[in-house]
């Protein structure tokens, strides 16, 4: 725990406090878990004053390892595991059932062990194509435009159902050692507005995304019964406007959370555009505010790490900027193989001790900050 670091959460033992904040924040699930009510209004709150720092793969696998228990990259720097830690459901459809099993049963571990320890979890969703070859990324001449295919009347929507119905049930039995179900935050297609994945703008239209985007939510949460998700909005950051960040967007009845993932302007290829970067987060917390959501800076990262003061002098200036009200920043994984594929930093990577002054600075909170968060 960081010294001097007040954490404010809703006392949901109080009725006046509970009706007063899910007035505000309701989530578009009515009959969500009351921790997953908790969760979203408690980030509500934590939003006002601070920000949580997430990392993808965080826990599974680090630069130079992988499967160790209780251990992440983060953790060996600072002390603390992220607060929130990002999975991938990309295993969960078109391999074989053996496959699929072990995947399961790993994440479910992974994902009641960060529950436990009273992290967050969010997932997203690197989705193979279901109707093609080529995989989640979009490749000429061998995927097909997978969207219209896979929502209601299209010629393999009960294939999409079968999936969608397979991971809802794998997500009923992610539970904790109080046995409550864990929640969870659900980014699927994200960077739709890219045209790198087979869901991208190119490869559907805007009428048929909001169809896919809607009966996904739908299908889960009414038919399955999943009542365990925050569900989340993210496109890259191929938008200027409101009105452009909203091209796609499904309408409020259908989303928790809107965010952005955001490379490009953070120094990705060496290229910095800080004043972009900030106008772009301020969109998507404006937007949220408005419409009484909770907003996250769900990817964003500087791989290799070279700017060895890129957590203060970039990141940090950014989201402490225009008084935005952002849940979470989320950076991308550390491969375990790569010499120069990762994200955060590891004992001796040169912007440790730039990270260690982010991870100390109040606005920001890691897992060992976070007390009650489901309650």
């Amino acid at each position: 725990m960081k010294k001097n670091t007040t954490v404010t959460f809703v006392l949901l033992a109080l009725p006046c406090m509970v009706s007063f904040a899910q007035n505000k924040m309701q989530t578009i699930d009515p009959q969500a878990t009351g921790e997953t009510k908790a969760l979203y209004q408690n980030l509500h709150k934590l939003s006002k004053k601070h920000i949580l720092f997430g990392h993808q793969h965080a826990t599974e696998y680090g630069h130079g390892w992988s499967g160790d228990k209780d251990r992440s990259d983060v953790k060996s720097v600072t002390g603390s595991h992220p607060a929130v830690i990002g999975v991938d459901f990309s295993g969960l459809s078109g391999r074989p059932e053996a496959m699929m099993e072990n995947t399961r049963e790993s994440l479910r571990k992974n994902i009641a062990a960060t529950y436990n320890r009273g992290g967050i979890t969010t997932i997203s969703w690197h989705f193979s194509n279901p109707v093609s070859a080529g995989g989640f990324y979009w490749k000429d001449s061998v995927s097909l435009p997978a969207v219209k295919y896979i929502i209601p009347g299209g010629l393999q929507h009960e294939k999409y159902k079968s999936i969608l119905r397979s991971i809802g049930e794998f997500v009923k039995t992610v539970k904790g050692d109080d046995g409550k179900a864990v929640p969870m935050i659900f980014r699927p297609f994200h960077e739709f507005d890219g045209d790198w994945f087979w869901w991208g703008k190119s490869h559907c239209t805007a009428e048929e995304f909001t169809s896919l985007w809607k009966f996904t939510v739908t299908y889960l949460r009414d038919s399955v019964g999943v009542h365990n998700f925050i569900y989340a909005f993210s496109p890259d950051c191929k938008f200027n406007t409101e009105a452009e960040y909203l091209e796609r967007y499904p309408g409020n009845e259908w989303v928790d959370m809107v965010g952005m993932d955001n490379y490009a302007d953070f120094g990705r290829d060496g290229k910095y555009n800080l004043d972009s970067g900030i106008m772009k987060l301020t969109i998507v917390s404006g937007y949220a505010k408005k419409a009484n959501k909770l907003a996250a800076f769900t990817e964003t990262g500087l791989e290799s790490i070279p700017n060895t003061s890129w957590w203060t002098e970039t990141l940090l200036k950014a989201l402490k900027s225009k008084k935005m009200r952002l849940a979470y920043v989320l950076v991308w994984r550390n491969d375990k193989n790569s010499p120069t594929h990762f994200y955060a930093p590891f004992p001796g990577q040169a912007s440790g001790p730039d990270f260690l002054k982010f991870y100390n600075n109040k606005y920001t909170l890691f897992e060992s900050d976070l007390k009650k968060i489901y309650q």
